[in-house]
């Protein structure tokens, strides 16, 4: 079956990347044109992406729209992205998706994640818990295909839409954090974090102060760079007492 790719070239502060993406506004890739650094979701997607960005740097155009042969067209790609966990739907935190996977991998260094922590009565679910010896997270994500997402130090919009994301994850992380001091009976941190699938506008000196914002290709190794500010005892005893329903039903 024969698909249709969409090529669209973004520069901006000194990047400049080619963003590949279904008709749907799926994201299928990208290429960093100054490294050579090709992205994809899924490996079969790879050397179509490489071809399509061969094509549109040949073409001079601003947009490129060309056809895509892939094996079992959207039908074996939709298995793909199901065994990954991905939900592709614009505008839909993905519950279920490949950053659950990229988390796990952390358990290897040291990390626990605690998977849909529930928040009291009201049915509020806190997508992954992360604590580890670079602190503890709440990480949520959300889903933005093809889409334009400029992130700002308080503010954030898609395809210049406002969104809450920052102020719900904040709040999220607060309550979060009032709980889980309770429950340990000391002072901790407990910081947001916002994990974003779409095309991202962020500039350094714009990033958010007290929401860390980054892609789902930074997922692990954004924690794996972080300084040690848990000693392993201490985060193995937290991480216990997180896995406690009593310890979010207050």
């Amino acid at each position: 079956m024969t698909e249709a790719l969409i090529v669209r070239r973004w520069r901006r502060y000194g990047a400049d990347r080619l963003y590949v993406t279904a008709e749907s506004g799926a994201r299928v890739g990208c290429v960093d044109l100054q490294s050579g650094e090709v992205i994809v979701d899924e490996p079969i997607l790879e050397a179509g992406v490489r071809k399509a960005a061969q094509a549109y740097l040949r073409s001079y155009v601003t947009e490129l729209v060309l056809p895509f042969q892939v094996e079992g067209g959207l039908e074996e790609l939709d298995e793909l992205r199901a065994l990954d966990g991905d939900v592709y739907e614009p505008g839909v935190r993905t519950r279920a998706s490949s950053v659950r996977v990229r988390l796990d991998a952390l358990t290897t260094q040291g990390w626990h994640v605690v998977h849909s922590v529930p928040l009291g009565r009201q049915g509020t679910v806190v997508d992954h818990l992360l604590i580890g010896p670079g602190g503890i997270f709440t990480v949520r994500e959300c889903a933005h295909p093809g889409q334009h997402i400029v992130v700002r130090k308080r503010t954030m919009t898609v395809d210049g839409e406002p969104v809450a994301y920052q102020r719900d994850a904040r709040l999220e992380a607060s309550r979060v954090q009032a709980l889980l001091r309770a429950a340990v009976g000391s002072q901790l941190t407990v910081r947001a974090v916002l994990v974003l699938q779409g095309i991202v506008d962020m500039a350094p000196g714009e990033r958010p102060d007290d929401v860390l914002v980054m892609a789902r290709s930074d997922v692990p190794g954004s924690f794996l760079n972080l300084l040690e500010r848990i000693e392993p005892p201490r985060v193995d005893a937290i991480a216990a007492i997180a896995r406690q329903r009593t310890t979010w039903s207050r």
